[in-house]
């Protein structure tokens, strides 16, 4: 039996959504979420801040079913991942959501193409369909010309735009960024928040985003700050 709440189940345009969260690490018993309750909508925008440590990036990790709450409910498209088989919840997250971190992620041994490629050949997807998806999508993000470049051979902002073609080639409902700007000088930072941005609107996926950059945040529809394991309304 779901633990999602009966409002959050019924909501067909719901893709992503979390009640009661708690979340401690034993050991250092150290509460870092106190009772998180959000429902993401198809196509919205939401930017969460906070401190250093207070837990954003924990958040982010169980809305996208890669890590367990001590408490309460996670669900993708209304299916409560306590439910769900770890094969069942991989499935769930390849076919529903895109990830985007503060750190690239890219196989350096793999040239841009094959990278964004990756996710669709772990689907089992033929190779030639997988990369001719793969540059359609680096295009949409301005990287058409540089296919077969190796990850070490494209800039910071260059390798940030193929790690976010990556987590879009799948058609994803909905993006989760951790930090997706952290690592990259103001002016690069901007672009890329942009297009994120841009991809929400021509495309209808729903955004979240963890930053620590209130400018940034500000220009999300919703905004929150964790505070003592709690959201705020920023």
């Amino acid at each position: 039996m779901s633990n999602l709440p009966a409002n959050m189940m019924a909501d067909a345009h719901t893709v992503v959504s979390c009640t009661g969260l708690h979340k401690t690490y034993h050991g250092l018993e150290v509460a870092v979420l106190n009772g998180i309750d959000l429902a993401v909508k198809a196509g919205e925008q939401i930017a969460i801040v906070g401190t250093s440590g207070s837990g954003k990036s924990t958040l982010l990790h169980l809305l996208g079913g890669l890590d367990a709450p001590n408490a309460g409910a996670v669900g993708i498209l209304n299916q409560d991942l306590a439910d769900l088989t770890e094969a069942k919840k991989g499935h769930l997250r390849n076919h529903t959501l895109g990830f985007v971190y503060q750190f690239h992620h890219l196989l350096p041994e793999f040239t841009a193409l094959e990278n964004v490629a990756m996710p669709l050949l772990i689907r089992r997807m033929a190779r030639d369909l997988a990369l001719a998806l793969a540059a359609e999508t680096l295009a949409k993000v301005g990287l058409q010309h540089r296919l077969q470049h190796m990850p070490g051979e494209l800039s910071g902002g260059e390798r940030q735009r193929a790690a976010l073609a990556r987590a879009l080639v799948t058609k994803p409902q909905c993006i989760l960024a951790d930090e997706p700007t952290g690592n990259l000088d103001r002016q690069t930072a901007h672009a890329v928040f942009d297009l994120l941005l841009e991809v929400n609107q021509s495309q209808l996926r729903s955004l979240v985003v963890v930053t620590h950059d209130l400018e940034l945040a500000r220009k999300m529809q919703r905004q929150y700050q964790l505070v003592d394991g709690k959201l705020q309304p920023l």
